[in-house]
Formats: C-alpha cells, sequence, structure tokens
C-alpha cells in the first residue's frame, strides 16, 4: 500500500539522534499518521528489541525503558513475532546478506506492500526486492 511504511530501529534512532534528513523524513510521518488514518506506521517487536539494546549499550537501561514507552505513545503499529513472520524473516535472512533483526524489517515490508524507510546498508541493498526509502537521502514531505 502506497501509504504503509515500515521502520526499522535504524529510522528511530536517526528521529531520537535528530539526525537530519533522516529525523525530517521520520518526524513528518508520524505527524501525518496522527491526523490521516490512510497512513500507516508498522514497526516489527524484533526492531523495537534492537533499539532497546542499542539505547540501552548507549545510555543504560533506565533510558533505553523510557525510550520504549515514549516509542509506545507515537502512532506506530507493533508488529507481534508470529510463527509466520518469524519463518519469512528466516527465509529472507538465508537468502541475503542482512542481520536476523534486520530481517523482520524486510519481511514486513513484504507482508504489507509498505516502504521500508531505513538507512541501513544491508536493507537499503534490497531495494530490487522490496520498496526502500534512503532516509539517509530523504526529503520531509
Amino acid at each position: 500500500m502506497e501509504n504503509t511504511f515500515i521502520l526499522d530501529a535504524w529510522a528511530l534512532i536517526a528521529l531520537l539522534q535528530q539526525e537530519e534528513p533522516a529525523a525530517g523524513r521520520v518526524h513528518t510521518l508520524l505527524n501525518r499518521a496522527q491526523t490521516d488514518e490512510q497512513i500507516q506506521l508498522l514497526m516489527s517487536l524484533i526492531n523495537l528489541g534492537e533499539l532497546f539494546y542499542i539505547v540501552s549499550r548507549l545510555q543504560g537501561e533506565d533510558e533505553a525503558r523510557q525510550t520504549i514507552a515514549d516509542i509506545r505513545q507515537l502512532p506506530l503499529t507493533l508488529l507481534q513475532a508470529t510463527e509466520e513472520r518469524i519463518f519469512a524473516a528466516a527465509q529472507l535472512k538465508a537468502s541475503h546478506r542482512l542481520s536476523y533483526a534486520d530481517a523482520f524489517a524486510a519481511a514486513a515490508s513484504l507482508e504489507f506492500q509498505g516502504v521500508l524507510l531505513t538507512g541501513d546498508p544491508e536493507l537499503i541493498a534490497l531495494a530490487d526486492h522490496l520498496p526502500v526509502e534512503n532516509l539517509r537521502q530523504s526529503t520531509p514531505s
């Protein structure tokens, strides 16, 4: 769907660190999703877990827990790691050079026919297989 976007941990880290142009694009989509029911933002819980461990390593567990609590307030639907999603991600991992967590973001993009928002080179490399928006080169819209 043209109004469906999948966020990976990279996208939210860019938002949290206010890295432009990525942060501007993610912020714009979050604002649009609050007012437009046609905009759907999705994220795998596996990718949220990835964000948790990254923030925990950099800023401590308390900050990571607060970050997750803040993210849960965003207009973002968190996708459960169902058996079907686990094996879809595993198949992508078996077929491509990417981390297991990244495979969940890619699998969600395929499942929901949504644009994967990332700056991760491993995921950008999949642009021939699924719709990917390189947040390193995005402009807020």
